[in-house]
């Protein structure tokens, strides 16, 4: 249950990481987390500051004869992705995450655990609190929204910020050093239809797409993982050109930012059609299945009678609809040229939705190279526009140019070669940090990006590795004691 994690070493970060599970704090709903860490500053007697967009800053005086050494800011977003098991019964806005110890994990029980990033704060916490840890003059900056809008990131003013280094502590590999990100747009699209009545000799159904593993968009984009998103359309699209399907409602995804685990569409058949339609469904749904085999063995493809329909999506906008869903990218575009191993470019189809006249679909397009970003852009803006639909991007934030002369990188690199025995690698990751945002306000930073080894994170399988969470911890302390002089 939720309290073993007590018993875990490094018990000043484990405590504090508890206490966070027990706060709700999905995006966009974090007064709660807000309000628990602006009076953890208040109650330790140091300077605690809330800006207007929400962000809590927190700063602690240098230890005596540390004076001199350069600021650090430590940084870490309040908010996290909420995502469950569609058996399990939660409230993320109210109810606490029921952590599990599991061997040499840490996971949640059918939720997402929220290791992003509060692995993260509680070291920031832990930090703040301790009498014992040397440091120079310490920040740190708790942003939010991260998750779905880097809302703190980009609302952070210039000048408020004091330190010379940020170290985020954002990252999930445990034994790599972080010095670049992809930057990313969203994209919204929607068709509006006509309501069209069930014709007469039509049978209802449900179609379920369960069973998925979903995950990070940018962190698992390249392990090929089915997209409920695009399984789902093609059942759709198959069946209504041999079988006479037509859609009532389609509800596929939930966050953009999480590669789709979900998808469920109420459908009508013509009566006469339903039983080659069910036949066809399911050699379909073996034919997918041994597709996606090797990644996704609990995909489940499901169908099920239910009450006919009240009205359909207007057939003419339905094939379009469908089509340019079909055409749609989705997944790794490029991979880098630069970084073996990297992805470039790509893109989730990750929330579509219909209903009500009106469809909705939501892209999240990342790459770190802006152009590439733009074309793809534009690519996907091509496919819905010759559909008919209406495509808006918004919330553009930038990539984090790599600079492999970094002093902060050098010194922390000699740091875990001398603590560990080994040199980490150093790498750039295709999710977003809020690291090339933060440098727009802050173009003065040395910055870098660590922490202790997560899996799967956005989706119900997230978990972190308790060993790595010991060597993140000792690192993260080591590395203040040795930060330079000014």
């Amino acid at each position: 249950m939720s309290k073993e994690i007590l018993q875990l070493s490094p018990s000043a970060l484990w405590k504090h990481f508890h206490s966070l599970t027990q706060i709700p704090r999905p995006s966009k709903h974090e007064d709660k987390i807000r309000e628990f860490i602006y009076n953890f500053g208040k109650n330790l007697g140091l300077e605690t500051i809330e800006d207007e967009v929400g962000n809590v800053i927190i700063r602690k005086p240098a230890t005596p004869g540390m004076e001199n050494r350069k600021g650090v800011i430590l940084q870490g977003h309040l908010d996290m992705v909420p995502q469950k098991n569609s058996d399990k019964v939660h409230d993320f806005e109210n109810d606490p995450i029921e952590t599990i110890v599991d061997g040499d994990w840490v996971r949640a029980n059918g939720t997402t655990l929220g290791a992003d990033n509060g692995m993260g704060v509680a070291a920031a916490m832990a930090v703040l609190e301790s009498k014992e840890i040397k440091h120079g003059p310490v920040e740190a900056l708790f942003t939010s929204d991260e998750e779905t809008g880097m809302t703190g990131a980009i609302g952070l003013k210039p000048g408020v910020l004091k330190g010379d280094i940020l170290i985020n502590m954002d990252s999930e590999d445990e034994g790599e050093l972080y010095i670049g990100c992809a930057g990313g747009v969203n994209g919204n699209t929607s068709f509006k239809y006509e309501e069209s009545p069930v014709p007469a000799g039509y049978e209802g159904y449900k179609i379920n797409v369960t069973g998925l593993k979903g995950g990070h968009s940018g962190v698992d984009i390249h392990l090929g993982r089915g997209n409920a998103n695009k399984i789902m359309n093609r059942i759709l699209y198959h069946s209504h050109l041999k079988h006479g399907l037509e859609v009532a409602t389609i509800d596929g995804g939930s966050l953009r930012n999480a590669i789709p685990r979900e998808s469920f569409a109420h459908v009508a058949i013509p009566a006469a059609k339903a039983q080659g339609f069910k036949e066809c469904l399911t050699k379909m749904s073996v034919d997918i299945k041994n597709e996606l085999s090797a990644v996704e063995p609990t995909l489940n493809i499901e169908i099920t009678v239910a009450e006919l329909p009240k009205s359909l999506i207007a057939p003419a906008i339905l094939i379009k609809f469908m089509n340019a869903v079909y055409a749609c990218p989705t997944g790794v575009i490029r991979m880098s040229n630069e970084m073996i191993g990297l992805v470039e470019t790509s893109n989730n189809l990750a929330i579509v939705k219909a209903e009500n006249g009106e469809i909705k679909l939501m892209n999240l397009l990342r790459s770190s190279v802006d152009s590439a970003k733009d074309d793809l852009q534009q690519q996907i803006q091509s496919v819905f526009d010759l559909a008919g639909a209406t495509s808006v991007f918004d919330g553009a934030y930038p990539g984090w140019k790599p600079n492999p002369d970094s002093p902060i990188l050098k010194t922390m690199q000699e740091i875990y070669n001398k603590k560990f025995g080994n040199i980490p690698e150093i790498r750039a990751i295709h999710a977003g940090l809020e690291c090339g945002i933060l440098g727009g306000a802050y173009p003065n930073w040395d910055m870098i990006s660590f922490g202790p080894t997560i899996r799967f994170p956005h989706s119900p399988d997230e978990k972190v590795n308790i060993a790595t969470v010991q060597k993140f911890w000792d690192f993260l302390v080591e590395t203040l004691k040795n930060i330079p002089v000014k």
